[in-house]
C-alpha cells in the first residue's frame, strides 16, 4: 500500500474549548479534514460543562469531556479542587488517547487540550497546536516543547515558541459568514431595520459584555439624539432579562434593536457599516476576512490582557479603532457616530485591515497536518 493510500482517512483528535474563540476554529479545522479525508474519522476532546460539548455535536462531530478547570489566579487556595480535576482529566484522556488510536492530534487551546495533547505526545502521536492570539496562552505555551508544529495567526510569535515549529496560517473562521448584497436586503428586513439609515452592530459575544452594554445605556439619549443611525445591540443572554426591562419601560430608542444573540451574523454583518466588539482572536479574523470597519474594546478580564495586544497589532496598521475599557461607558458611542460621519476614515480602516486577512486558513493547517501523517508513514515505512 502506497503513502497516499495510507493517509486517505487518518483518525484525528482535535480538542480544547471553552469559548467560541476556540471552538469555531477547532470546527473549522475539523470540516477541512474531512473535506481532504471525506472517510477521516475525527474525534473531539473537550472541557464537561462547557459550550463545546453542545456545539460540536450540532456541527456533526462526537465529543468526549474531560472534567477539566481552570486555575484561579487570584485565589489560589481554591486550586486543591483544581489539580484533584486535573489529574482526572489526566488520566481519562490517555484512555482516550489509548482507545481512539489517532494518527495526529490538533489542540487549539483551552482547559481540554493540554492533557489530551500531552497524552498524544507521550503516546508518540504527532502534535500540531494552533495560537489564535497575538500573546499565546498558558496552555498553548506549555505545549509548545512537545508540538511538532505550531499553526500561529501573528508575526512575531517567536517569543512564546520555538521558530523552527511555527507556521504563519492565520485564524480559521466559520465558514456561513457571507457579505452580499442578497444577505444585505435579507439583513435590513430580518432585523427590522431602515436601509437608508447607517447601521452600527455591537457584539459582546454569546454571554454578552457587561461594558459594553453599559456603553450602550448610557448613550440612549444621544442616540434618540441621532435617528439617523440604527443600532443592533446583542447584549447577550446572562444581560437579556435585564435589558428587556430597559425596554419595557420604553428606556430603549427606537433605532435600537436588542437581541440576547445574533442567529443570522451574515446578515448582520452585510448590514452592518460599523462593528463595535470585544478583541477576540477569531472575531478579529472575520472582521478582517469581511473587511468591516471596527471599534475594539478589549476585555480586561482575560489571561495576560491578551486582547489588548490584538487590538493594538491592528491599531499599529491604522486598520482598527481601539477604546480603553475603562473609557467606553463615556467615549464609545461618542467615537462611533464620529467614525460614521467620517466615510473617508472608514474607507482607510475597511483597506486596511483587509491586508491583514489570511485566506483559507484552514486549509493551511491541514496542509501542515498533511505533513505529519507522511512524515509518520515514512518513519514507520523506515522502520
Amino acid at each position: 500500500m502506497s503513502r497516499c493510500e495510507k493517509s486517505k482517512a487518518p483518525r484525528v483528535i482535535v480538542s480544547g474549548g471553552g469559548t467560541g474563540g476556540h471552538i469555531f476554529p477547532a470546527i473549522s479545522i475539523a470540516n477541512a479534514i474531512r473535506r481532504r479525508w471525506p472517510e477521516s474519522d475525527i474525534l473531539f476532546v473537550g472541557a464537561e460543562d462547557r459550550m463545546e460539548m453542545e456545539r460540536v455535536p450540532a456541527a456533526g462531530y462526537p465529543i468526549e469531556g474531560l472534567p477539566v478547570a481552570g486555575f484561579d489566579r487570584k485565589r489560589p487556595w481554591k486550586n486543591v479542587p483544581v489539580m484533584v480535576k486535573l489529574l482526572r482529566s489526566l488520566w481519562r484522556a490517555r484512555a482516550i488517547v489509548n482507545d481512539f488510536k489517532p494518527d495526529v492530534a490538533v489542540g487549539v487551546g483551552g482547559y481540554a487540550s493540554g492533557p489530551t495533547l500531552k497524552a498524544a505526545a507521550a503516546k508518540g502521536v504527532p502534535t500540531l497546536i494552533q495560537e489564535q492570539n497575538s500573546y499565546a496562552g498558558v496552555t498553548n505555551r506549555m505545549l509548545a516543547k512537545q508540538a511538532n508544529t505550531i499553526c500561529v495567526a501573528y508575526e512575531g510569535m517567536e517569543k512564546f515558541f520555538p521558530k523552527e515549529k511555527i507556521v504563519l496560517t492565520g485564524n480559521p473562521c466559520r465558514q456561513d459568514l457571507l457579505i452580499s448584497d442578497e444577505n444585505r436586503r435579507k439583513g435590513y428586513t430580518f432585523f427590522g431595520l431602515d436601509p437608508d439609515k447607517k447601521t452600527i452592530l455591537m457584539v459582546g459575544g454569546s454571554l454578552g459584555a457587561r461594558t459594553l452594554n453599559e456603553s450602550i445605556v448610557k448613550a440612549f439619549p444621544l442616540l434618540t439624539e441621532n435617528p439617523d443611525v440604527q443600532v443592533i445591540w446583542q447584549c447577550g443572554k446572562f444581560y437579556y432579562n435585564d435589558m428587556q426591562q430597559l425596554q419595557a419601560e420604553g428606556k430603549v430608542p427606537g433605532n435600537v434593536r436588542l437581541l440576547d444573540f445574533v442567529t443570522r451574523m451574515d446578515y448582520a454583518y452585510s448590514v452592518a457599516d460599523l462593528v463595535i466588539s470585544r478583541a477576540g482572536a477569531g472575531s478579529i479574523s472575520e472582521f478582517s476576512l469581511l473587511k468591516k470597519v471596527v471599534i475594539l474594546v478589549p476585555s480586561p478580564n482575560v489571561a495576560e490582557d491578551h486582547q489588548t495586544m490584538n487590538a493594538r497589532a491592528l491599531v499599529d496598521k491604522d486598520a482598527a479603532v481601539m477604546v480603553t475599557d475603562h473609557l467606553a461607558p463615556d467615549a464609545l458611542y461618542e467615537t462611533a457616530l464620529a467614525l460614521l460621519r467620517d466615510d473617508e476614515r472608514r474607507q482607510r480602516l475597511s483597506e486596511n485591515i483587509a491586508r491583514m486577512a489570511r485566506h483559507d486558513s484552514a486549509e493551511q493547517i491541514v496542509d501542515e497536518i498533511e505533513k505529519l501523517l507522511n512524515d509518520r508513514h515514512k518513519m514507520r515505512d523506515d522502520e
